[in-house]
């Protein structure tokens, strides 16, 4: 027996292909009950509607036979306050996800929403329109809620961690796998002391993950001293500057590379007496400094990747149970740590 096809199930119901194609894809131009008709005559005879046909096809009419290349959007959430470092991890990560992408051969394109881009509804038109089925949504601050979108339409990943509206795929760093190699590196190069300073929303956002990781090598690093995490709602000199004194860390472990001068007004000489490493070598434009390369790119390929494998297989809507994929960061030297141990 033949499978079912586009003209066999347009036959069997007495619809046109166009018709029984739109209400497989959601169209609003097909009434909600033929939808639901066409869907469960497709199941019943095992018809499998590939998302991607149709644009192929339409993808084909318009450029004349020429190479096709899907469509993946990546969306980013535009914020008024967002700090220089971060619209540079962003465009790290779209350069990831364009890169793998045409090797896949598809084509990205980016959208913006939110107070400076367009509104989520408009958002929802075009992507739908245009048969656009594959989305990559970029880090943005806080929690965003993107539940306004026609999910059952889409196939998304999230590169950062988790979001609840709704739950999808994510693809981010991995923060504790970070931290235990960065403290493994610095206890082989002789540091016994190790700070870490951590504003508190940024601890909370990450579900602890960066100190978590920090307190339990702490306890099994040999020869380690115990300090206690400095945690700031807005860290500043003055609270830096009376937990470096009264602790008396070897070597700083933060996000913010001012503490590199904080600590040379309390006496330290880097690399001679003491040590600093930047969480984000995306923040260090300040000075050069020993640092983590999250590997955004990275991040954007794996998330176009899992996307684009979503597509091939139908994989439309939110998940059932969504999936965290990370990627370690690379460390990265810098003259504000004394030389690693030669081996030889």
């Amino acid at each position: 027996m033949s499978a079912p096809t586009l003209r066999t199930l347009a036959k069997s119901l007495g619809l046109s292909r166009t018709t029984i194609s739109d209400a497989l894809r959601g169209s609003p131009r097909v009434k909600a009950e033929t939808v639901e008709r066409v869907r469960l005559a497709a199941k019943a005879a095992g018809y499998e509607h590939n998302p991607l046909t149709g644009a192929v096809m339409s993808q084909l009419r318009r450029s004349r036979g020429q190479q096709f290349r899907g469509v993946l959007a990546a969306l980013e959430i535009v914020d008024a306050d967002r700090p220089p470092h971060a619209a540079r991890y962003n465009e790290a990560v779209l350069k990831g996800i364009a890169q793998r992408a045409e090797e896949l051969g598809f084509k990205m394109e980016r959208f913006e929403i939110g107070t400076e881009g367009m509104r989520l509804n408009r958002l929802d038109t075009i992507l739908h329109t245009r048969n656009i089925q594959g989305v990559v949504l970029l880090p943005a601050s806080g929690m965003p809620d993107l539940s306004g979108l026609s999910w059952s339409r889409y196939t998304a990943v999230y590169a950062d961690l988790f979001i609840n509206n709704p739950p999808l795929h994510c693809v981010c760093l991995d923060h504790y796998r970070s931290m235990v190699m960065l403290l493994r590196e610095l206890h082989e190069r002789g540091y016994r002391r190790p700070g870490l300073f951590m504003e508190i929303s940024h601890d909370e956002r990450l579900q602890y993950r960066w100190e978590g990781a920090f307190l339990a090598l702490q306890k099994y690093l040999p020869g380690s001293t115990e300090l206690p995490t400095l945690r700031a709602h807005k860290l500043s000199r003055a609270d830096f500057l009376p937990w470096f004194r009264k602790y008396k860390p070897d070597v700083v472990i933060g996000h913010y590379p001012e503490a590199i001068e904080w600590m040379r007004s309390c006496g330290a000489k880097l690399p001679k007496t003491h040590g600093f490493v930047c969480l984000n070598s995306l923040r260090t434009s300040s000075e050069p400094c020993a640092a983590l390369d999250f590997q955004p790119a990275q991040i954007g390929a794996r998330a176009a990747e899992l996307v684009i494998g979503q597509l091939l297989h139908n994989e439309l809507g939110i998940p059932v149970q969504p999936s965290l994929t990370t990627i370690p960061a690379r460390f990265l030297e810098g003259p504000t740590l004394r030389a690693a141990v030669s081996s030889g």
